[in-house]
């Protein structure tokens, strides 16, 4: 198996053992060869053969891009989309492209990754309790995927988190659009109380939502895009931040208040790719 690359997992018949490694390769494989959007896949499928002058002689991926990781990971941290020239070129998410290597080396500060840059499948990077993941598998135009495409990927998302969940702790929201998925994605045996909570959490950088009922934390940070790092607006210490605090969570006595981090804009457009 690609090292934490997931998928949804195949079920398994009545008496069956579960077998968590069949399941990431069955879910892994159902994504590449996902062609449920035409529009994304005429984009994928052009850009790739298209190409770029920066990456003459590469052999894009092309095809939808699975998550990547520790399969075991207590932390989830989403994105948007896989980038036309990033995710879409290595095949790998968050690899190839400038966010990446922004997020990768600000898990590599944090002690979550081996390395500090993400450039091709295979460059050893290795991650450590983390699993990198997007909504949307292909890479869109603009960067904006429609809703209805969002809708039809949506569930290789909850596939992925229930087969993380034993584990999982932390999920980190890159962005608005992520953050609005991950609000889908948690709110499954909540209770009213704790719904209501999760549909007032505020987009801001840094805020931390606490969600007992489901053993969980929700972090919100700017997606890093090159629109929000190389404007300012997101900072490398400002990533280092929400991985600090991140860090934090994961000890038995680390919560912190909820609702706390940057106030003011949004962390940028939902055009931000996921890598």
């Amino acid at each position: 198996m690609k090292e934490a690359a997931g998928l949804p997992p195949c079920g398994s018949g009545a008496g069956q053992e579960f077998n968590p490694d069949a399941a990431w390769r069955a879910l892994e494989q159902r994504i590449v060869d996902c062609q449920a959007c035409p529009r994304l896949v005429q984009y994928r499928q052009q850009v790739a053969a298209r190409g770029k002058r920066e990456f003459a002689g590469w052999q894009y991926w092309g095809r939808p891009v699975p998550g990547f990781g520790d399969p075991r990971a207590r932390v989830l941290v989403v994105g948007l989309a896989p980038a036309a020239h990033g995710a879409n070129r290595t095949g790998r998410m968050f690899t190839g492209d400038a966010s990446a290597d922004f997020l990768v080396a600000a898990l590599f500060r944090a002690g979550f990754a081996n390395q500090p840059y993400s450039r091709r499948a295979d460059d050893g990077l290795v991650l450590r309790e983390v699993f990198l993941t997007a909504p949307v598998r292909c890479a869109p135009p603009d960067n904006r995927p429609l809703p209805e495409e969002r809708d039809r990927c949506l569930p290789f998302l909850e596939e992925e988190f229930r087969l993380l969940r034993p584990h999982l702790r932390v999920v980190v929201a890159l962005g608005r659009f992520a953050l609005d998925c991950c609000r889908r994605l948690l709110q499954g045996e909540l209770s009213l109380q704790e719904r209501r909570r999760l549909r007032q959490f505020p987009f801001r950088h840094g805020a931390v939502l606490e969600l007992a009922d489901r053993g969980l934390y929700l972090v919100a940070s700017y997606h890093p895009s090159r629109q929000n790092t190389q404007t300012g607006r997101l900072t490398a210490a400002m990533m280092d931040q929400v991985f600090q605090t991140v860090r934090r969570l994961l000890e038995p006595a680390g919560p912190v208040a909820p609702f706390t981090g940057a106030r003011g804009a949004a962390g940028g457009p939902s055009s931000a790719p996921g890598g």
